[in-house]
């Protein structure tokens, strides 16, 4: 009788998840256990799948035909409803590696950290059997304790304690490996479905600019609790990483001390453009508007704009237009003159200035107009950006496309993001699939 397979969780990841058909139905993202008081070895109750929309959906363990020749197969019948993490489930890439624990060997014990997990079918079900480690050692010198990595083991898992405790003990690290090749935006919902302690040291472990764009794809709710787990330094230091129409959306989820306290620590070039957005309504141009495009004077060379542009962390709205202004170059500014797209810096001579092909004929908003005249205004002329002035023709910043996507959508677009997407993919209903 031959033994049973033994497949080891890290080396599902990315795996490609076909239907019995050969058709590619997702990508392995994660593998789902739970815990049990009654018995030693956790089981495996289903694989959590990237499909076509960047969503993540899980598949159980009894969908499952095959898991060998580097792919999956199922039966083809997945739920296709996004997949929600439960309190008793805990991800195995997510959640389990880099964790340290404590094995327990005839020789003895020592300290390890979880390096991958195994998992072997008994009868219909799969279970946790083995645990591979990597010893750790621990050697002092002048006073410091420092962990060395030796020797790895493959041991049962009734011989290691401390993998199911919950203390984020798993390196972060280790979990934002597992998602290195996500947008920002899909990374986002990555953490929106952790548990909020998770969220927390997720948070603690990014740095500051990464954590500042994952915040501006968050619904409102994380961003608050995700702001308010934070020192209050940080978390102006993280408002000040962000865009500033982002900001002051954030901001304005908050107390009004809070607020103050907040923008109190910031700089105080950064805290300005946040108080003049917090004047404002929040769906007028003035209340939807960023306050740092592309901001040029008339004499500068269009070599020089399409260095700008080309700058990675523009997005790519705000690169496709060049605001053209007299100085001061910094909002408010000088008196507004015009706009240049960047289709136009594409198709003229390098040496020549953006005052020489600035196209005056874009009619700026006030910043009081309501979200319906900006929507308008984006649709009739299809712009990418409308720019904002105040009444003395200084410009103030610009509204783009996506700022008033945001404003349109439902309030919860963020959470239900992928809820719309067509799928060609067979689904059971939800009481066909059990998890635990």
């Amino acid at each position: 009788m031959a033994p049973a397979p033994r497949v080891f969780c890290a080396r599902l990841a990315g795996l490609r998840v076909f239907d019995p058909l050969g058709d590619p139905v997702g990508r392995v993202r994660d593998v789902v256990v739970t815990f049990s008081s009654t018995t030693l070895r956790p089981r495996v109750i289903g694989l959590v799948a990237e499909v076509p929309g960047r969503r993540r959906v899980f598949v159980p363990m009894t969908r499952v035909t095959s898991l060998d020749a580097g792919q999956v197969i199922t039966t083809g019948l997945v739920n296709m409803r996004r997949f929600e993490q439960r309190p008793n489930e805990t991800l195995v890439l997510a959640e389990l590696l880099e964790r340290s624990v404590t094995v327990h060997t005839t020789d003895g014990s020592f300290p390890g950290t979880v390096e991958d997990i195994a998992m072997e079918p008994r009868g219909r079900n799969w279970n946790v059997t083995k645990v591979f480690c990597r010893k750790d050692s621990v050697s002092s010198g002048r006073g410091l304790h420092l962990r060395r990595r030796g020797e790895t083991v493959l041991v049962d898992i009734e011989d290691v304690a401390g993998l199911q405790v919950h203390t984020g003990a798993q390196s972060v690290a280790k979990l934002l490996e597992n998602y290195e090749d996500l947008r920002v935006a899909d990374l986002a919902e990555v953490i929106h479905d952790l548990s909020p302690q998770r969220r927390a040291e997720v948070a603690a472990a990014l740095d500051d600019d990464k954590l500042a764009d994952i915040l501006e794809e968050l619904p409102e709710d994380d961003q608050v609790e995700i702001l308010a787990g934070l020192d209050t330094e940080r978390a102006a230091d993280v408002l000040e990483a962000m865009q500033p129409d982002d900001a002051a959306d954030l901001l304005a989820e908050l107390s009004t001390d809070r607020q103050e306290q907040l923008l109190q620590l910031m700089e105080p070039d950064e805290a300005a453009p946040l108080r003049r957005l917090l004047a404002y309504d929040e769906k007028t141009a003035g209340g939807l508007m960023t306050t740092e495009p592309v901001i040029l004077g008339p004499e500068a060379t269009i070599a020089e704009a399409l260095a700008v542009v080309r700058r990675e962390e523009l997005a790519p709205a705000l690169a496709s237009t060049v605001f053209v202004c007299r100085p001061p170059l910094e909002t408010p500014t000088g008196r507004f003159i015009g706009v240049v797209h960047i289709q136009r810096l594409l198709r003229e001579p390098p040496h020549s200035s953006v005052g020489s092909v600035v196209d005056r004929g874009i009619e700026p908003m006030p910043a009081d107009a309501p979200l319906e005249q900006v929507t308008r205004m984006l649709a009739t002329y299809n712009l990418v950006a409308v720019p904002v002035v105040d009444r003395e023709g200084r410009f103030l910043g610009a509204v783009t496309v996506d700022d008033v996507l945001d404003h349109i959508l439902p309030e919860d677009w963020r959470e239900d993001r992928h809820e719309d997407h067509p799928h060609t993919y067979p689904s059971v209903s939800p009481t066909e699939v059990t998890r635990g």
